[in-house]
């Protein structure tokens, strides 16, 4: 009986440990902003939409996340932008993408920026080209915009004549 009850306290005890390591904060890039100092140095999750460009240094890259209120860079891994395919623009919507990993809210290794050094990464979703089509209200509405524009002009000029 004694066994028995000290495997299950083990078991216990192990669930609790390893749910204490893999555990980390999760917060948006508000969260980490406003409240920088109980963060510091602490594991994070971080999750959003790749944007810009993918910044190969040497063994290293920096990437740029944004949750959709701010962006954040991420300091990571070269091999972890493999398969980093979309990257937020005009004519794309970026690969969603969630890290784990340190939140420095002054790196002292990069100059005193606030980043997060990826430990674990994963793709939630891929992006997509935009394919974006050329409004043609509004495009009447700039032409006649132009136009009456053209015309005042050509009527300040006859004016001063």
């Amino acid at each position: 009986m004694m066994k028995k009850a000290c495997i299950i306290f083990l078991f216990v005890v192990g669930c609790l440990a390893l749910c204490a390591v893999s555990y980390a904060d999760r917060a948006s890039s508000t969260t980490l902003i406003e409240n920088a100092k109980d963060f510091d140095n602490k594991i994070v999750v971080f999750q959003g939409e790749v944007i810009g460009d993918v910044m190969i240094r040497g063994d290293f890259a920096w990437v740029n996340l944004n949750d959709g209120q701010n962006a954040l860079g991420i300091w990571m891994p070269r091999d972890f932008t493999k398969d980093i395919i979309y990257k937020g623009s005009y004519k794309a919507q970026g690969d969603l993408l969630e890290v784990e990993g340190v939140f420095h809210r002054a790196c002292p290794e990069h100059g005193g920026d606030m980043d997060i050094h990826a430990q674990v990464l994963k793709k939630i979703q891929s992006g997509q080209a935009m394919d974006r089509q050329l409004d043609k209200n509004k495009l009447n509405i700039v032409l006649t915009l132009a136009g009456v524009l053209c015309l005042i002009l050509i009527l300040q000029a006859l004016k001063k004549k």
